[in-house]
């Protein structure tokens, strides 16, 4: 049984998730608040947290930075759910590190799908994994990556985009596919953004970042 975590302050909408994924199976949570949520996650980590970005204390982007930041936590895989639908705000969702964003108001079907979909994601990724090329190291219990040793801080989607490339070798990446496996299949952002984070990655990785390959016209590759 799949334990989640509901972060909401609005006690009906909060209610209605509960009662809704509880129905479909899963065992379910509840946090009306950012410092609860948090207890709730040190004390036992959840396999996935549905988490309101406007909440009365932590602000939701806090939450979710706090979640990638610590290493028991660093792999949960987070849903938003906001009522703030501009692309900015997904792609900012994203950037903290969310592994979807559904906007409110919602289906509860639609909801329960994007669940499911996440959770099948995670359900095939190995629990721990240390992935290296050449000077690169990553480390994704830790959720740290390093360059010649050297510690390199990323953002949540950054990483998650670096893991993607360690984990294909040489198999280019057309943006299309990492907007689908990085950003997450729903992710309403364009491939603009998959350049621009590109170009920030490499700049992080310094003189490694050259491994990342341009294939024009198509996208990209880990090389050599």
């Amino acid at each position: 049984m799949t334990r989640i975590l509901v972060v909401e302050d609005e006690q009906d909408l909060g209610d209605l998730l509960a009662y809704n994924l509880g129905a479909a199976g899963h065992q379910v949570q509840l946090a009306r608040t950012g410092a609860a949520a948090l207890a709730k996650l040190r004390e036992d980590p959840p396999q996935l947290v549905l988490l309101d970005l406007m909440l009365p204390d932590i602000s939701g982007a806090e939450v979710a930075r706090l979640i990638r930041a610590e290493p028991a936590t660093a792999r949960v895989p987070i849903i938003i759910v906001t009522a703030r639908g501009e692309e900015a705000d997904r792609v900012r969702g994203l950037e903290l590190g969310a592994d979807d964003y559904v906007v409110k108001p919602f289906s509860v079907k639609e909801l329960l799908l994007r669940v499911k979909a996440v959770l099948r994601r995670f359900e095939g990724a190995p629990a721990t994994a240390q992935l290296h090329a050449g000077p690169i190291e990553l480390d994704d219990d830790r959720h740290e990556v390093k360059v010649n040793g050297a510690r390199v801080v990323l953002t949540a989607l950054e990483f998650k985009l670096l893991r993607t490339f360690l984990e294909r070798p040489g198999r280019v990446q057309t943006r299309e596919t990492l907007l689908s496996d990085v950003w997450g299949i729903d992710a309403e952002v364009t491939t603009r953004t998959v350049d621009t984070h590109i170009k920030r990655l490499r700049e992080k990785l310094g003189a490694a970042g050259d491994a990342l390959e341009t294939i024009r016209g198509v996208g990209y590759k880990l090389g050599g």
